[in-house]
């Protein structure tokens, strides 16, 4: 089955709400978690699923994700047919760019119409979650309606944010909101509705028949949730697909999450140092796969004070130092130097960050490259860190990549 199935993974996004992280990079090309990006997951899922054609719509930025592409994921083999291709705007059907999610798959149908596949997975490459495939794919072809959607339960108050469906008894859709101001809740569970997760399963023929017809609608977005799937309920039929099932051979965390938003983002990974986090990084059968750099371990060492540097409850990546200072709920990419009696508290660390002598930083998300002087506090006086950096609606300091004192 999935031999026949073409995976397209939409990376093209600007991330505007993920600005500064945003400015230089793809939001799919997003750090994560002390060592990934954000696509990686998406990736990992495809690479475990089975799925070996894989085609990754770039647009925004894409310098970073391809770079990240060719360096962490050229694993497959084209002599069988394998591939993980990075596809940027061709302007093969006019002279824009991709205009929407539909509209970034329309603009490489070509693609498609000379694909051998059967079926087209449809996946976003900015999302945090583990999920096998294959089910979703061997329920599609057993319900035999042309597309399946993935969707999970929220409460009320998220689902506002989402495409929200109803279904029958036999999980068939007869209802799709986008983004309701007031979400229809499920029958059995009042204060939780069924949330579209942005993940679709199309029979490769029918989806070109739609792509066409949006394509010629002029009053249509081209986007999938808004256009697209609403009116494919009644004629000619979809199907949902429970995310977090019994079926797969991914071990079920029903952990799915859009860090689009700066807060979204940290606490994401603030989630990774829970004592049980609710997305397990160490779990053996479905590894997250990245690139990484020849950096040597990571270590403490005392400072020139004599204090020892420690770290307390952190994620601590290849290459990074802590040279007389203190670590504690924090994560450090690789290379990331920690001076003497600087003091690093719940803050994400970039590659290549240098946190000067007797600094304090809490509460922060330091991009790539940035080096902080000596004695600088960051987070703990938010009018002072206004009038510099970027401030999240709850507070977190964001310092953008290479920002010079």
């Amino acid at each position: 089955m999935l031999d026949n199935t073409l995976a397209v993974i939409l990376a093209g996004g600007t991330g505007s709400r993920l600005h500064p992280l945003t400015a230089e990079r793809a939001k799919p090309a997003v750090p994560f978690g002390g060592k990934y990006r954000i696509i990686d997951f998406t990736l990992a899922n495809c690479l475990h699923s089975g799925l070996r054609q894989v085609l990754v719509l770039t647009q925004y930025k894409s310098h970073s994700l391809q770079k990240h592409l060719r360096d962490g994921w050229s694993i497959y083999n084209p002599s069988l047919g394998e591939y993980i291709t990075p596809i940027p705007p061709q302007m093969r059907t006019g002279k824009d760019w991709y205009g929407g999610t539909a509209d970034a798959i329309y603009q490489n149908l070509y693609l498609l119409e000379r694909s051998d596949a059967e079926q087209v997975v449809v996946l976003s490459g900015d999302h945090i979650y583990r999920m096998d495939y294959e089910p979703m794919l061997k329920m599609h072809r057993s319900h035999k309606e042309p597309v399946t959607i993935a969707c999970m339960e929220v409460s009320l108050e998220e689902a506002r944010g989402f495409g929200v469906m109803s279904v029958d008894g036999n999980d068939k859709i007869t209802a799709f909101q986008e983004k309701p101001a007031n979400p229809t809740p499920l029958a059995d569970k009042p204060d939780h509705a069924l949330a579209s997760m942005g993940i679709y399963v199309f029979d490769k023929d029918f989806l070109i028949s739609i792509l066409r017809a949006d394509h010629a609608d002029a009053a249509s977005s081209h986007d999938f949730g808004k256009d697209i799937m609403p009116g494919l309920i009644d004629q000619p039929g979809a199907c949902a697909y429970r995310f977090g099932g019994p079926a797969g051979r991914v071990s079920q965390d029903r952990y799915w999450r859009d860090v689009g938003t700066l807060d979204a983002y940290y606490e994401a990974n603030m989630a990774l140092l829970d004592p049980l986090p609710p997305l397990n990084l160490y779990q053996p059968d479905w590894t997250i796969r990245t690139y990484q750099a020849q950096h040597p371990p990571a270590r403490t060492v005392p400072g020139r004070s004599g204090t020892e540097g420690i770290f307390v409850n952190s994620i601590v990546a290849g290459g990074a130092i802590i040279a007389g200072g203190a670590v504690d709920h924090s994560i450090l990419f690789p290379r990331v130097k920690v001076c003497d009696e600087a003091i690093v508290e719940e803050s994400i660390l970039f590659e290549g960050v240098e946190v000067g002598d007797g600094c304090r930083l809490r509460r922060c998300i330091v991009d790539k490259d940035v080096c902080i002087p000596p004695g600088t506090d960051i987070g703990l006086d938010p009018q002072q860190d206004r009038k510099r950096f970027t401030l999240s609606d709850k507070g977190v300091v964001v310092i953008p990549k290479g920002f010079r004192f």
